[in-house]
């Protein structure tokens, strides 16, 4: 990371402006069935090893705080072009916290890292393709001036003998949705596949269903 603000974000807003040729390149791209669009990994993927990648991003494991934010729960399964579940993928997940800042020694964000944030899990899909895991919501954040990125997820999906997916997930009826160029890159019929509801629960926090579907490699 650069010691001039500024030139943290010039080099920021390159890389995801970048990324909006990339998106538009893959979604205009013909897709088999119903694969969930791809979009770009963002410059913050996790390069620092972690001891705790569990399905509960609250918490850390040692400490007694929870992270600050609202409490959302996100479950789904993975699947194939015909509907068949995926079992054994393995997904990284990771966001920025409450504030909009990532755990990661690039994010120029000057807001505050939240040490009770686990920000960052890895999963692992059961025999019905389903996972689940626990995390907040995560803040907006300026790239430029005429732009600020929604709350979303990132993830990651890789399994033999499917194509690897990254992706992100956004939350239903947040403003900049409209306005964000990485999300509205996706072809409009798509779009909504990337963009959750999360229902409040009676006795747990609210729940959204995020579906991935991964593309089979087809043989030589």
């Amino acid at each position: 990371m650069s010691k001039n603000p500024e030139e943290d974000r010039a080099a920021r807003r390159r890389f995801l402006t970048g990324a909006i040729g990339a998106a538009v390149a893959v979604g205009s791209a013909p897709l088999l069935g119903s694969v969930t669009p791809t979009q770009t990994e963002g410059p913050f993927f996790p390069i620092v090893d972690q001891s705790d990648k569990d399905v509960d991003l609250t918490r850390i494991e040692g400490r007694s705080e929870s992270a600050l934010g609202e409490v959302v729960i996100v479950e789904g399964r993975v699947l194939d072009e015909v509907g068949m579940p995926i079992a054994g993928a393995v997904i990284d997940v990771w966001q920025a916290n409450v504030h909009g800042r990532y755990s990661h020694e690039a994010d120029p964000n000057p807001q505050p890292l939240d040490e009770n944030f686990q920000g960052w899990g890895k999963l692992v899909t059961d025999e019905q393709g389903a996972y689940r895991f626990k995390t907040i919501t995560p803040g907006a954040y300026q790239v430029g001036e005429a732009w600020s990125r929604p709350p979303h997820i990132h993830f990651k999906v890789a399994r033999r003998g499917f194509h690897e997916l990254t992706t992100q997930m956004y939350f239903a009826d947040h403003p900049l949705n409209d306005l964000d160029r990485l999300l509205q890159a996706v072809p409009e019929d798509q779009r909504a596949s990337l963009i959750v509801n999360f229902e409040p629960q009676p006795d747990d926090a609210p729940k959204g269903r995020f579906d991935i579907v991964l593309a089979v490699v087809q043989a030589a």
